[in-house]
């Protein structure tokens, strides 16, 4: 892979890219984009770890992303600075910075709601219906597209179909930044492959024409059918994330009373050693918890940024060779790596199992399974241009413009349930599936 073409300023679904404009590069353009889109606007009321709470201190995925992507944002302009020599003469470290901002606002677009538990929920959902014989006009690999469900594919399918322009290149973003994107350039095919988590991949199948032309826009070489390497830029939104996500954890557990203050500052203070800002060493023991941990929280942000964009620079021809093994924080160096790795730890053992958590995702899944039993149970019943029961016709009068044509595949309407039902905030699904099974909202 080399710069020049990995950084493709041309537009999907428009033939070039648009007239340079004073001050605002097409980078900064698909940053504004994704900012002012309504898939965006709504992670605000969706979960990130914990439910969306009364604690205005507690993170959604709106939060959470806006974090990630000043964090994205550093780590480009950084790795621009270090790696000049290499970039086309055009690139100003600001572009680098901005692609990667980009990609980390939009990493969680296609996200459910209730967070990776609304995503299980859907898989176990369309397993039973697999079992009822739901799934049995479809391939094998449509029927994988649902069976293991990601927020990955159907943020891509956000991005390159429903928002803006729907189904004519959707937000039309630059190559540069779908392919930074692209956390998973592979279908469903490769869902369960060797070295990834389960279930995770980055395509359907209804958009796998577009991932092809983005992988060969980008220069991105194909590993085998329906597979590419990553996008350089990806590792520096994957560190981002994983450097968000590992601190702010431990953040809302504090927050949440499931940590002590002590072992969270001991996790930070391994990592920045004497580097403590001078205000740090200024607080007095009146001074609060919160206070504390931000200005401590800010300088790790800032060691473990410097460590991820060096292991980025070491690890510069694996990337381009698209050969690298591992995630960046495999390949930075020790405080930083025991810092993420340890802080992954707390929140796997102490805050991931809270008792609150937990009532929350037993009740995405009887939500979910609502909202899935009535959208997919009107697509079947109309489907092959069947006249589906009163009930079923409410329930797609519910979808308007968006509802699926009764004698298309049902492959295609599926997916528009899926549009609509994971476009959904949290308040949204709960007070939907409560209407529908007849119970008023609480006074």
């Amino acid at each position: 892979m080399d710069w020049q073409t990995l950084l493709n300023r041309e537009r999907l679904g428009k033939p070039s890219h648009s007239a340079e404009e004073l001050g605002r590069s097409p980078f900064h353009k698909d940053h504004d984009r994704i900012i002012f889109s309504g898939a965006f606007r709504r992670l605000g009321r969706k979960t990130q770890v914990h439910p969306v709470s009364s604690n205005d201190h507690i993170h959604t995925r709106l939060t959470h992303s806006l974090e990630v992507s000043c964090v994205g944002r550093s780590l480009g302009m950084r790795v621009a600075e270090m790696i000049r020599d290499k970039l086309p003469d055009w690139c100003e470290p600001s572009d680098l910075g901005m692609v990667v901002q980009s990609a980390c606002l939009a990493h969680d677009i296609g996200n459910p709601p209730f967070g990776h538990s609304g995503e299980d929920a859907i898989r176990h959902w369309f397993q039973q219906a697999a079992r009822r014989g739901w799934l049995d006009s479809m391939t094998s690999i449509e029927r994988s597209d649902f069976l293991s469900f990601e927020g990955n594919a159907q943020g891509f399918r956000v991005l390159t179909q429903l928002e803006y322009h729907q189904f004519d290149g959707g937000t039309r973003l630059t190559y540069a930044t779908l392919g930074t994107y692209l956390k998973y350039p592979w279908t469903a095919r490769h869902a369960e492959a060797q070295g990834y988590k389960k279930h995770k991949f980055g395509c359907y199948q209804s958009e796998l024409p577009l991932l092809e032309q983005i992988a060969n826009k980008l220069g991105l070489p194909q590993i085998e059918e329906q597979r590419w390497a990553r996008h350089p830029l990806v590792y520096l939104m994957e560190a981002a994330d994983d450097i968000c996500y590992g601190l702010i954890d431990l953040e809302d557990g504090l927050e949440m009373e499931l940590l002590e203050y002590s072992e969270v500052e001991a996790v930070l203070l391994d990592l920045v050693g004497d580097d403590l800002p001078q205000t740090y060493r200024q607080l007095g023991p009146n001074d609060s918890r919160r206070r504390k941990l931000a200005i401590l929280r800010g300088k790790a942000i800032e060691h473990l940024t410097n460590a991820a964009a060096h292991a980025f620079v070491e690890q510069h021809d694996a990337l381009l060779a698209g050969t690298l093994q591992g995630d960046l924080v495999e390949h930075m160096h020790g405080p930083a790596k025991r810092c993420v790795q340890s802080a992954k730890n707390m929140a796997r053992q102490k805050i991931f199992q809270d008792k609150r958590k937990t009532l929350h995702e037993i009740g995405a899944y009887t939500t979910l399974e609502i909202l899935l039993n009535a959208f997919c149970g009107a697509a079947l019943e109309q489907h092959g241009g069947r006249r589906p029961s009163f009930k079923h016709r409410r329930i797609l009068d519910l979808l308007g413009n968006n509802a699926p044509d009764p004698n298309g595949p049902l492959y295609t309407s599926f997916l528009r349930m899926i549009d609509f039902i994971g476009g959904m905030t949290d308040s949204y699904a709960t007070e939907m599936a409560r209407e529908m099974t007849g119970r008023s909202s609480p006074v």
